[in-house]
């Protein structure tokens, strides 16, 4: 008994290092295309070996569009964009059944994809979309198929959609629901470039010639390590700390004195993305096993679209960075 455990542990070991080989391949291939967004890029991969979605907040023009269009080439998933606007319909993402007359004269229905029936799906600008279409990719992200006309249509496999919101103009747009929110694994905030990493967009994009994406993972090596990844150890410390930052960030005793700024928190769904979200971050640094420093690094887009803010707090002028950041004081 004690030989088969070496062995499976001997087995995850050698996986753990070869998947861990292709991802910074990977990760090294999209950087050779996105310039300045380290971080947004290892988030980003970390949530898609998560198996989860990611909900990407910036202004335009911060290469989020290309982001996932590299996305797409580097790790070998079939990519589609749709871009929301209010008009949009859920048919425009989920597809139609149209009635076809064959040459005998015979009809019958026939069901007609639509771009939700892709491995990597970017929703640009989401909250330019009314609910009624907004909620059409609720059962999609979190059921991974969908249902039109009564009947069930599997998607591919792997599925994750990769969002975006502009944070400046809010006119005329409809906030995503929290059940919708919390279906994202993590919020990204996509920052400005520094201004070396400025200086080389410059040279890089203008010139006669640009770097394109290529290729480093498939498919199916991606799903292997997904898979992987839910079999790596994680230390009780890890879990003892994931456990008490998620709780204390509900309103309740286990929050201490940023529990008065707290009106509502993450639920078990937060433990569980931030229990994936380590070991995804572990395996792309080449470890085994995730830290407390890796809880730590991700608590912040993990919990900070899954809170809101007392009234309190928001006139005494706190922020959900502000708060969460307070709770990690506890943890570290």
């Amino acid at each position: 008994m004690a030989e088969s455990v070496e062995k499976l542990e001997d087995g995850i070991v050698r996986s753990a290092e070869q998947v861990s080989s292709q991802i910074r391949a990977a990760k090294d291939a999209i950087a050779s295309v996105i310039f300045g967004q380290d971080r947004v890029i290892e988030n980003t991969l970390v949530t898609i070996l998560s198996g989860g979605h990611a909900l990407l907040i910036g202004v335009p023009g911060l290469a989020k569009t290309k982001l996932v269009e590299t996305l797409g080439v580097t790790l070998g998933l079939d990519a589609k964009r749709i871009q929301f606007t209010p008009d949009l319909m859920p048919s425009d993402i989920l597809g139609a059944e149209v009635l076809d007359e064959s040459t005998a004269g015979r009809r019958a229905f026939r069901f007609i994809a639509g771009p939700v029936f892709a491995q990597l799906l970017m929703a640009d600008e989401i909250n330019r979309a009314s609910p009624r279409t907004q909620s059409a990719l609720l059962q999609a992200m979190q059921e991974q198929h969908i249902t039109v006309a009564g009947a069930r249509h599997d998607l591919p496999k792997p599925f994750h959609v990769l969002a975006t919101q502009n944070p400046l103009e809010q006119e005329g747009t409809y906030p995503l629901p929290e059940a919708q929110l919390d279906r994202f694994l993590m919020e990204i905030d996509v920052d400005y470039p520094d201004r070396d990493a400025e200086r080389r967009i410059l040279f890089e994009t203008t010139g006669a010639e640009e770097t394109l994406a290529r290729g480093s993972m498939t498919a199916d090596a991606l799903i292997t390590a997904q898979r992987l990844i839910r079999r790596l150890p994680v230390g009780d410390s890890v879990v003892e700390a994931i456990l008490s930052l998620v709780r204390s960030a509900r309103p309740g005793p286990d929050a201490g004195e940023a529990g008065k700024f707290i009106a509502w928190g993450p639920g078990p769904r937060a433990s569980q993305s931030l229990m994936l979200a380590v070991r995804a971050r572990a395996l792309i640094d080449g470890r085994l096993a995730p830290s407390v420093d890796d809880v730590l690094d991700l608590a912040e887009p993990v919990l900070k679209h899954r809170m809101a803010l007392t009234f309190q707090a928001r006139a005494e002028g706190r922020t959900i960075p502000d708060v969460i950041r307070q709770l990690k004081t506890r943890i570290g």
